[in-house]
């Protein structure tokens, strides 16, 4: 992947907008992505899409699936990630990315490629996550509450194509804004997020931004939730900690409905609010 030059102007710079849907949270305990989409844009022109279901070799999550809706027999025909992979790091060429929450993304991004023994090198990244952070005060920094405040249209919310488009909407009208403040270079548009998202960045394990957002401030949460055994509950939970044990992420809760701490598995909660 070639790298794209920082001092280039915006106008001038070709995005390239991305977004997966996973089999769970976490590439480092065997989840896979199971659908991807890329839309290729500079300025007003949009110059290619690619997207596909993946199979990932192994079972969705219950948590996944009540997010993308996308069933293990959807998939039984699709493409695994290696026959895709020449194609998507093709249109990544010479391109700065984009994604919202870009850790998550790029986390499975880098975790495919390295099954597939292909290498994934850092071009710039744009995390419009990281920039709804810094220049806005949005009640909520996920994407479909950015997109609502900024009257883009969410339809089909939570599928990796109509998510990569929203994404690209959301991303034109923040660099309408920061226009207006002087931003003009794609090194300046860096700055604004933040700075460079590096790989020691990438190489952590990503949260919904709801849970990480909460972790930092002791913001509630309620959770809908499924156990082993099926039962659905909803909790209203503070947030204490996340912990790793047999292949799988927990999130250990202040539960006020029980006035005491529980653990959650991440991968069983199907909605957060």
């Amino acid at each position: 992947m070639e790298v794209e030059s920082e001092d280039v102007r915006l106008d001038e710079v070709t995005f390239a907008v991305l977004d997966v849907e996973t089999t769970g949270l976490t590439p480092q305990f065997g989840d896979r992505v199971c659908e991807v989409a890329l839309l290729r844009f500079r300025g007003d022109r949009e110059l290619g899409r690619f997207h596909t279901l993946v199979n990932p070799q192994r079972p969705i999550s219950p948590g996944a699936f009540a997010v993308n809706g996308i069933r293990d027999q959807d998939l039984v025909d699709a493409p695994i990630f290696a026959e895709i992979a020449p194609r998507l790091l093709d249109l990544l060429e010479e391109s700065t990315l984009v994604a919202h929450n870009a850790p998550f993304d790029l986390s499975f991004l880098a975790a495919e490629c390295q099954i597939c023994d292909l290498r994934l090198t850092a071009n710039p990244i744009i995390d419009t996550l990281a920039l709804a952070r810094r220049c806005y005060l949005f009640p909520s920094n996920s994407l479909q509450t950015v997109a609502r405040f900024l009257g883009v249209d969410t339809m089909g919310q939570h599928r990796a194509l109509a998510d990569v488009v929203t994404t690209k909407m959301v991303l034109q009208r923040f660099l309408a804004d920061l226009r207006q403040k002087g931003v003009v270079t794609l090194a300046e548009l860096l700055a604004a997020q933040g700075g460079p998202i590096g790989s020691q960045r990438r190489e952590a394990t990503p949260l919904p931004p709801q849970i990480e957002e909460a972790l930092g401030s002791d913001r509630r949460l309620q959770l809908r939730y499924v156990s082993a055994d099926g039962e659905e509950t909803r909790r209203m939970v503070t947030p204490l900690r996340v912990t790793a044990h047999a292949g799988y992420l927990y999130l250990v809760v202040m539960c006020h409905l029980r006035q005491e701490e529980r653990t959650f598995r991440l991968d069983r909660i199907v909605e957060i609010s």
